[in-house]
């Protein structure tokens, strides 16, 4: 068999590569959270890593090169790779702007093996800090305060 410009296209197009290139242009508002958190639940639930209770934290994930999530409103979690042309997107300082921020991102949606992945055109709106949940659980909830050996 001959390897001709056409099969050399067909398998292009069939390939794994290819279905990854494929975007979806979509705005998805939520909270830029911490992944690593949210996901080992190392420092607690869900509900105890998102918003101003775990906003610290965050903070330190992301300047230690932890990449950041986006927390849609309808529950999906969108790994970031890239926001607004930051080229640090790995604790670079706008993602330490938007730690814990509500905010509505326009970009292109990637899926691959069930993860979504976001590369951030536009934020379109900083809501801010919206969830202040640190009335419930502290600034540092209890439960991630390692308890003393006796």
């Amino acid at each position: 068999m001959k390897f001709t410009p056409l099969i050399a296209a067909a398998l292009a197009l069939a390939s794994p590569a290819y279905a990854a290139s494929e975007g979806e242009r979509i705005q998805v508002r939520g909270e830029i959270i911490d992944t690593w958190c949210y996901f080992s639940g190392v420092m607690g639930g869900p509900d105890a890593v998102v918003g101003s209770a775990h906003h610290t934290c965050a903070l330190w994930c992301s300047a230690g090169g932890i990449p950041v999530g986006l927390l849609g409103e309808d529950g999906e979690v969108y790994m970031v790779l890239k926001i607004e042309g930051d080229d640090n997107n790995a604790g670079g300082d706008t993602n330490l702007n938007l730690a814990s921020h509500e905010i509505t991102a326009d970009g292109m949606l990637y899926k691959r093996d069930g993860l979504n992945y976001l590369v951030v055109e536009e934020v379109v709106t900083d809501h801010g800090i919206t969830n202040l949940n640190h009335e419930d659980y502290g600034v540092i909830p209890g439960f991630a305060i390692p308890k003393p050996k006796k």
